[in-house]
């Protein structure tokens, strides 16, 4: 049929079996011409409804559009002209074969549709299609027979069909340029991102990204380098798209756990009745116990839904699933091929009368085999890394949203700890599992194909190699689990008194560290080991079974490819288990948080037109279930406008009733009305890291004079003064350097600028001084202040206010026991009166009260002008939380004027560009940018580590490592000259000692390899042990060294991340990196060894290509390396921000903030992800470069075997190809080592940044104090000055006074006097400017820091408690007996508390002492000040959180105990130091008054002053 259709013959394998083989024209006319064009006509239609659907605005006409439409427009006027040429030749006879009509007629419609399709193709943002740019392939492809055929006809002198033929050659050069221009990328206006508008070619080979690659080479790249997400795969279109998903998902897995309830309910019915009555009569440790063994079982007997994670993950992102599901069975296919062709190649050298053409084509074949299946892999990595991160994004948006839901019950599941790692770890495990996820079917696939494949060369004896195989395959398993077991156990007690204790557990885990190296030894020596073993064993077995078997190069060398195949699903495949088991563990935890309970907030109504502005009604809360409630049938009115105090004893409910007002609490019954938006202020106030302005601001929009009010109001604006940069300054993680009172009145303006309608704030008057007390409470709270007219709720333990209130609400045990107006109540003579009467005494409060509404004038003299404070106390105030710690000193940022944090980075440019202008004021910037180092890591930082292995292991290491490769050659040559036995004897007369000789020769070979592997790697691990444990102590001992001004300006996250990241990096991933990289480098370079042995010419192909090779090793290196470092500085702020939203969650519910917060974390997740994506795409970019050099040294090696293969045989060939086959792999493999060293030596540098921190004075020195010392406590300060940094003002400016033996002086003055100072000075917190500070004789700055710090006690203003037991807390030394530290605890008030305790003195203090009230630690750090018993007592005003019972207590405590004592008290209410022998009043660091308190009272000073102010005339009026 086709044969008359061409008048010629259609097909005949003479054709091919001569040594100028060709194919029929009439199959190039036909078969070859309409495959491109099927191709094209049937897709065509579902690509223009594609381009349909989804089209944009059409884009401009650009020139390449142009060029392409003109060039297609050239063919088909080809294509008429021969249609043409074709008619006119026609006369009638039927001489002119159909074909040559039907062609060029297919042509013309071919090509205005392809002028259509261009042209749809402007309404597309990637302008060049998948679809276009294949067909020009193929039609290249296929054009290239009939190319050759036509040109040697023409060579032949046949020139009869000369117009076909020039009209032929036209179109195919054509066909070519078309093909050359859709290569490349137009460029689109609407977006900046260059892989949306790549071409087909582009994408696929990931040339788009050179530019980025370019430019991170010349300089180190920046996030704004980094290109934006597609909208496709940003933060808030995935999780949309996941949380319909998980919606349907969720509700079934509900239901299925009702189900299972049901069931269970019904079973157990019986057995409830008998154990009721035995509850009851459980004591409480059982229950305890109980409690604990519930927790640890808590996989097992917990009802949470279950299983529906990984549904809806799949729903979500199936269509990824898929199309690289197809990718990687495309590759795993060709990948067999490759050993077919080999097979074909080593016949072919054999046989000498095989024609030259089919070696050449077998080479190209080899070629494009291994292209496409580059093509397939990197493209299919690309996708799982993708979705990898894509799921990880995923879960940590909905971690971060589900924070802000979940209850209260729930939440107190876990810790802020335990949520952070949900986000970090659990997300992280997903990641690496979808990566992996293909792994399951396709490991199974190759291995079915290899041992099939091994079963057609060399029979059942495969079955002994495999069974070696599968046998290490359980050995290698048992091998992981146990290094899971050992897997290292991180710790975070970093406290000065605790480095021994550290030091232990470090040496428990360097212990594990090389039990772990070792196990992981053993794994990589059977791993090395199997292809080697599985090759002799095989082989032996072959050889002995049957003396017929000969080895010969065909069966040998493409069953060394087959095993190096198998090699790769047999390791992957324990290790796609364990991260299989460890993300389902991951999965369980995430589906317990994402399926945990919401907030239920059904019991407050929010009513718009209301008469009341709140009202309670029967309204029981509690705070958890199973406890009785903590707030009982409250009923309560409170009208617009009104300023109501709810009063009460620590612990009678006023704050669990301001929760339960914001919904916080579990509601029991009754429910709670309120009209209005709501501003809270909580009792320890919560700010954010940022600058103080963000912090007033809280989102909302400038308002500069309502701003200005604010500030002036809430008495911020002293502290603006001396805090340097004004509300420009940065504060620090939770506020850590400014003092209480500071953030309580932070957190005041915040709610205070907020236009609310409610303010709820509870006792935001406790850490302030009296006289900002007084004026915050005239300028804001009070019926003049800012919020009259607004609703206010005011907790309050400061009685001065009350007569200025609407309405009292006294609170006992969770219920209302009184209520009304200050008169009403003191003339009901209830429990108010009594109260009342307890505190004042005789404090004149009654005449007090009436004083008060005038005392507006005398505030000028309190509040210095403005103008009086200096410049640069600067940073005085900024006292950090831990009162000992309490110095600011940083280094000087005038180098770094214009860097900016990430943060600001983020934030929209144009605000940048404003501040860029001014100049950072010195000191603004507290916490230092954390450093990202830039460009080449340094030689000195390996050096470093080198050193710390031990020079003459490395050397032992390498040598090692060299008699593997030398061994490795060796056994290569030796079974390329056993397979050319096959042609010196035939199977018969094989001789049995010539054979065994072959066996013995090539397992001892093998056996060598794997013995100096196995030396090398337990030389290395020991190395890398030894130089971790070396890199730890010196970081150790360095960072609690380390001044206080250090750990002020460096977040605790970053010293943690330190010890906890960077030491695990060098613990674990720096040494395995490095070990696989000497091994691939020696790999390849045998490699490269064995061709050149074999063909010496290859040395000319190997050095260019060398070249290329380190070239983009070059680029890729400086671009990946800077990547990486800043996706690690990305993803910390998403990790710290999410700690502060936790931390500040009731606050963020309260303003309604949860979707500017969420908004918040989407931005810096997407920052993330577009330096991960990057970073994914750089290692695409590079591998696919790689495997392509990987392919040219396979392609020239073929090469060489055909054009030399008169010179060499069979066994060579096997022997050079199977080798090469295998560089791909480890080609890729070495550039992905030398980056992995690199980024991960980096951990080496940071630890060696911390290394290099400068140290405080030494802890001890040769000057000891006497022993004893001090045995008075006299000290006596001698003009004594003192500064922050060098570069400002002194603070203390000399300072000169006596303070005699058992001496009681209070120290008073306002915010920023100088007064936190002094404790500085007297612990060398800050070393002097000048002047001297002498303790009983002896100068402080001349003994060491530790003689001097035991001998004086501190009770800090802020209690530090670490978690721990409350023993360790008192005694963390343990140097004292249980009865001390019961009478210690007795003398401040917790015996009681204590006792009464399950555990007692082994109490568990959760983090920061979270599990006890504010109360209660400031008397456990009473506690430790009594224990140690010392002649000096600094007290910082330590009363401020304590109700006035309380403070009475720790008073008396103090006066009866410390009275053989010096004492300093720091005060900020002026009537706890009344009773002192002397006072010094401090005034911009200087002594402006001194002497007892009765003279000072009557000179009219500043002090008398502040006195009047408090309320106290005489020393006497103050006597509790």
């Amino acid at each position: 049929m086709l044969e008359k259709f061409c008048n010629s013959t259609f097909w005949n394998s003479s054709f091919l079996d001569s040594p100028e083989a060709d194919l029929p024209l009439c199959f190039e006319q036909t078969v070859l011409v309409w495959i491109p064009l099927g191709f094209l006509w049937l897709l065509a239609p579902w690509q223009l409804l594609h381009v349909y659907r989804t089209k944009i605005n059409r884009s401009s006409i650009t020139k390449l559009y142009l060029a392409k439409q003109v060039l297609v427009g050239l063919l088909l006027i080809l294509a008429a002209i021969e249609l043409a040429l074709v008619l006119t030749e026609d006369s009638g006879q039927a001489t002119v074969p159909a074909i040559r009509y039907t062609n060029p007629s297919l042509y013309l419609g071919t090509w205005l549709l392809v002028l259509l399709f261009q042209h749809s193709r402007l309404w597309c943002v990637q302008k060049d299609s998948w679809f276009l740019s294949l067909f020009w392939i193929l039609s290249v492809l296929c054009g290239v027979f009939q190319f050759q055929t036509l040109i040697r006809t023409l060579l032949k002198g046949n020139n009869s069909n000369l117009a076909y033929s020039c009209l032929f050659f036209i179109c195919y050069a054509l066909n070519v340029l078309i093909l050359i221009l859709s290569a490349f990328s137009e460029k689109d206006d609407s977006s900046n991102n260059p892989s949306f508008t790549a071409s087909f070619l582009s994408s696929i080979t990931f040339s788009w990204y050179d530019s980025i690659v370019l430019k991170g080479y010349k300089q180190p790249l920046t996030l704004e380098d980094v290109w934006d997400l597609d909208e496709k795969i940003k933060t808030k279109t995935l999780v949309s798209k996941f949380e319909k998903c998980m919606a349907r998902e969720l509700q079934k897995a509900r239901k299925a756990v009702q189900r299972r309830q049901r069931g269970r309910a019904q079973g157990n019915s019986g057995d409830r009745l008998h154990g009721l009555n035995k509850n009851q009569s459980q004591s409480q440790d059982i229950l305890v116990l109980e409690d604990v063994k519930k927790k640890e079982k808590s996989g097992t007997t917990e009802n949470f839904p279950k299983a529906w994670l990984v549904k809806t993950l799949f729903k979500t992102f199936y269509v990824i699933l898929l199309k690289s599901f197809l990718l990687k069975l495309m590759h795993d296919l060709l990948m067999f091929l490759n050993p077919q062709l080999l097979k074909l190649l080593i016949s072919f050298a054999n046989n000498r009368d095989a024609y030259v053409w089919a070696g050449y084509l077998y080479s190209v074949l080899f070629f494009v085999v291994a292209l496409i299946q580059s093509l397939c892999l990197q493209n299919y990595f690309e996708l799982c890394f993708m979705l990898g991160t894509s799921v990880r994004a995923t879960i940590m948006a909905s971690v971060y949203k589900k924070a802000l839901t979940l209850s209260n019950h729930s939440r107190k599941k876990y810790t802020i700890g335990e949520t952070v790692n949900l986000m970090s770890v659990d997300a992280q495990k997903l990641m690496d599992v979808t990566s992996f996820i293909h792994l399951l079917w396709s490991n199974i696939l190759q291995i079915t194909l290899s041992i099939s494949f091994l079963w057609a060369e060399l029979g059942p004896s495969v079955l002994a190699g495999v069974g070696v195989m599968v046998l290490l395959i359980p050995i290698n398993g048992i091998l992981a689990a146990k290094s899971r077991a050992v897997q290292i156990l991180k710790y975070f007690a970093w406290e000065p008194s605790f480095k021994k204790q550290v030091r232990e557990l470090r040496k428990k885990e360097l212990e594990n560290l090389l039990t772990f190296g070792q196990i992981q030894t053993i794994m990589t020596f059977l791993l090395q080991l199997s292809p080697v073993l599985v090759s002799v064993i095989t082989f032996a077995v072959y050889v002995l079974v049957n003396s017929n078997n000969v080895l010969d190069a065909e069966k040998a060398f493409t069953s060394i490819t087959l095993f190096n195949i198998l090699r790769f699903p047999l390791g992957m495949f324990p290790m796609v288990i364990t991260s299989m088991l460890q993300a389902s563990v991951s999965t369980e935890r995430l589906e317990k948080y994402l399926g945990g309970d919401d907030l239920d907030t059904s019991a407050i109504r929010h009513e718009y037109n209301f008469d009341k502005a709140v009202q309670f009604s029967e309204a029981s809360f509690t705070w958890d279930r199973d406890l009785e409630a903590t707030i009982r049938d409250v009923n309560l009115d409170i009208m617009p406008g009104q300023l109501v105090a709810v009063v009460g004893t620590v612990g009678s409910g006023k704050s669990s009733l301001m929760s339960a007002m914001l919904g916080e609490m579990e509601n029991v019954h009754g429910h709670i009305t309120i009209k209005g938006t709501i501003a809270y202020v909580p009792q320890q106030s919560w700010i954010q890291n940022g600058t103080l302005k963000d912090n007033i601001l809280f989102g909302s929009e400038l308002d500069e004079k309502k701003y200005q009010q604010v500030l002036e109001a809430c008495a911020l604006l002293p502290d603006l003064e001396v805090l340097p940069g004004g509300d420009l300054a940065e504060i620090g993680e939770k506020g850590i350097n400014l003092s209480g009172g500071q953030k309580q009145r932070i957190s005041l303006a915040r709610a205070t600028y907020q236009n609310s309608d409610i303010y709820v704030l509870d006792d935001p008057l406790s850490a302030v001084d009296a006289h900002v007390e007084k004026h915050i409470f005239n300028k804001v709270l009070g019926p003049n202040g800012l919020l009259k007219g607004k609703t206010r709720l005011l907790i309050t333990h400061s009685i001065r206010f009350l007569p200025q209130v609407d309405e009292i609400v006294v609170l006992g045990n969770g219920t209302i026991l009184e209520k009304g107006s200050y008169s009403t109540l003191l003339a009901k003579k209830g429990l108010f009166a009594k109260i009342l009467k307890t505190s004042t005494k005789q404090m004149g409060l009654e005449g007090e009260a009436t004083v008060n509404e005038d005392s507006e004038e005398d505030d000028c003299g309190l509040m210095p002008s403005v103008e009086e404070i200096p410049e640069e106390v600067a940073s005085l105030t900024m006292r950090r939380e831990n009162s000992l710690h309490r110095t600011l000193s940083h280094s000087s940022r005038s180098s770094s004027r214009h860097r900016k944090s990430l943060k600001n980075s983020l934030k929209t440019r144009n605000v940048n560009t404003l501040k860029e202008e001014e100049e950072l004021v010195k000191g603004q910037k507290l916490i230092k940018k954390e450093f990202i180092q830039t460009g080449k890591v340094k030689l000195s930082i390996y050096l470093k580590y080198l050193r710390a292995m031990g020079l003459c292991l490395i050397f032992f290491i390498i040598i090692a490592y060299v008699i593997n490769a030398v061994a490795y050659i060796g056994s290569n040559l030796w079974l390329s000259a056993w397979t050319n036995d096959s042609k010196t004897y035939n199977g018969t007369n094989y001789p049995a000692s010539q054979r065994d000789l072959r066996v013995g020769v090539y397992g001892a070979l093998g056996l060598v390899q794997g013995v100096f592997v196995l030396l090398g790697n337990l030389c290395s691990a020991r190395a890398s042990t030894h130089a971790s444990n070396i890199l730890h102590k010196q970081l150790l001992t360095n960072i609690l060294r380390a001044p206080m001004s250090f750990f002020d300006t460096t977040p605790t996250g970053r010293i943690v991340n330190r010890f906890a990241g960077d030491i695990s990096m060098v613990d674990d991933t720096l040494p395995l990196s490095l070990r696989s990289w000497i091994l691939c480098f020696l790999a390849i370079i045998s490699t490269l060894v064995m061709i050149c042995i074999a063909t010496p010419i290859f040395i000319t192909i190997t050095i260019p290509l060398g070249i290329i090779y380190t070239f983009v090793q070059m680029l890729y290196v400086a671009t990946s390396r800077q990547l990486k470092r800043l996706d690690s500085v990305t993803r910390s702020p998403i990790y710290s921000h999410f700690s502060e939203t936790v931390s500040g969650l009731s606050v963020i519910r309260a303003f309604e903030h949860q979707q500017r917060f969420l908004k918040h974390n989407e931005v810096g997740i997407d920052t993330n992800q577009k330096c991960v994506f990057s970073w994914i795409v750089s290692n695409r970019w590079l591998a696919v470069r790689l495997e392509l050099i990987g392919n040219l040294i396979v392609f020239f090696a073929s090469m060489m075997m055909v054009i030399y293969r008169d010179t060499l045989s069979g066994d060579t060939v096997g022997f050079v190809l199977s080798n090469a086959l295998n560089i791909t792999q480890t080609l890729t493999w070495l550039v992905r080592m030398t980056s992995e060293v690199e980024t991960n030596i980096v951990a080496v540098e940071r630890i060696n940044e911390y290394i290099k921190v400068e140290n405080e004075a030494p802890w001890v020195t040769d000057k000891r104090p006497p022993p004893g010392w001090p045995s008075k406590g006299e000290i006596q300060f001698n003009n004594y000055q003192l500064r922050y940094r060098p570069e400002l003002d002194l603070i203390l400016k000399g300072i000169t006074c006596d303070i005699k033996s058992m001496e009681k002086v209070g120290v008073v003055g306002r915010t920023g006097a100088g007064k936190s100072s002094l404790t500085n000075a007297l612990f060398r917190i800050l070393e002097a400017a000048g002047g001297q500070i002498i303790i009983d004789g002896v100068d402080i700055a001349s003994i060491g820091l530790h003689d001097l710090r035991e001998k004086l006690t501190i009770i800090p203003q802020d209690p530090i408690l670490f978690s721990g037991s409350l023993r360790m807390n008192l005694d963390p030394f343990n140097n004292h007996s249980d009865e001390e530290i019961w009478k210690a605890l007795e003398l401040a008030h917790l015996k009681s508390f204590v006792a009464g305790l399950q555990l007692g003195l082994s109490h568990k203090v959760t983090e920061a002492g979270d599990n006890l009230s504010i109360g209660q630690r400031q008397l456990l750090c009473l506690a430790r000040a009594l224990l140690r018993k010392s002649k000096i007592l600094i007290m910082d005003e330590a009363t401020a959180a304590v109700d006035i019972e309380t403070d009475h207590l720790i008073q008396t405590t103090i006066q009866k105990e410390f009275s053989r004592c010096t004492t300093i008290t720091i005060a900020h209410r002026l009537h706890t130091i009344m009773d002192s022998d002397k006072i010094m009043v401090l005034d911009n660091g200087k002594i402006v008054e001194y002497g007892t308190p009765n003279e000072l009272l009557k000179n009219s000073g500043p002090f008398c002053l502040m006195a009047k102010e408090a309320g106290i005339e005489n020393v006497n009026s103050t006597s509790l």
